[in-house]
């Protein structure tokens, strides 16, 4: 029986730790792909590039990833390997590993997500793996767990149109709770612009952001990793209000 396909992609770039850490674990797995953008592109969200062509540049880093820079982001790095750079749908993709937790209203600017939600749009099962914290990221324990959840999708299939978002907490492995389903919480950003003067008087400005979470239940899923819980959200595209149809029918539109 063949090793299975393993696309694996990113929003940090094929030179980001994170990446490098899961090529290693997923290689204990399968058959590696791994495309990603040329630079970060943290926060790009599911943007697509359509202003200009799009490259590939073969990588060889030393500590033996071999794969393809794409110099556009992580939804295009998934359309380029699966149109172009492999001769056949893979059987799973993984996007990540992300440096900083994916949760909450995050999920809906993460280049790390969006990337494995085009994987979806092609039928592919998709998972995005983020590690929580962005201080002194330590990979080892959720190379691990990575590798787990992988091989539970392998098993068991998602549904054509789902993917899962597994965010894992910063902290020793002994010291994790577990898995928890969770859903998507209310995370929100709070905003604020740091202003930046240079030498000649131009004015540029850093954005920031508090994050903020009104929801404290336990399937919430930034709760859920603040207690220990590596939490696992599966997502669809599906946006739909549908609660609100009936009365949106109401309105007098004429």
């Amino acid at each position: 029986m063949l090793p299975p396909s393993i696309l694996i992609v990113n929003d940090d770039s094929i030179f980001s730790d994170g990446i490098k850490a899961l090529w290693e674990a997923m290689s204990e797995i399968g058959s590696t792909t791994v495309v990603a953008p040329k630079s970060e592109h943290s926060g790009a969200g599911h943007a697509i590039t359509i202003s200009r062509p799009l490259q590939s540049e073969k990588i060889n880093l030393e500590c033996g990833l071999s794969g393809y820079a794409v110099n556009g982001t992580p939804a295009d790095s998934v359309k380029f390997a699966v149109s172009v750079l492999m001769d056949k749908k893979p059987d799973i993709l993984v996007s990540g590993i992300n440096p900083g937790s994916n949760v909450g209203q995050s999920i809906l600017y993460s280049g790390t997500v969006s990337a494995a939600r085009e994987g979806t749009f092609r039928g592919v099962s998709s998972i995005a793996i983020s590690l929580d914290g962005d201080g002194n990221i330590d990979y080892s324990s959720s190379k691990t767990i990575s590798k787990k959840i992988v091989r539970s999708v392998l098993k068991n299939g998602l549904p054509s149109d789902t993917l899962l978002n597994i965010t894992i907490p910063n902290i020793p492995k002994e010291q994790m709770k577990g898995f928890k389903i969770t859903k998507q919480g209310s995370m929100y950003f709070s905003d604020s612009f740091e202003k930046i003067e240079n030498s000649r008087g131009l004015e540029s400005y850093w954005l920031t952001a508090d994050h903020n979470d009104p929801d404290p239940s336990g399937d919430n899923d930034s709760v859920a990793v603040k207690e220990g819980y590596i939490s696992i959200t599966p997502l669809h595209s599906e946006q739909t209000n549908f609660s609100f149809i009936q009365e949106l029918a109401k309105w007098d539109l004429r």
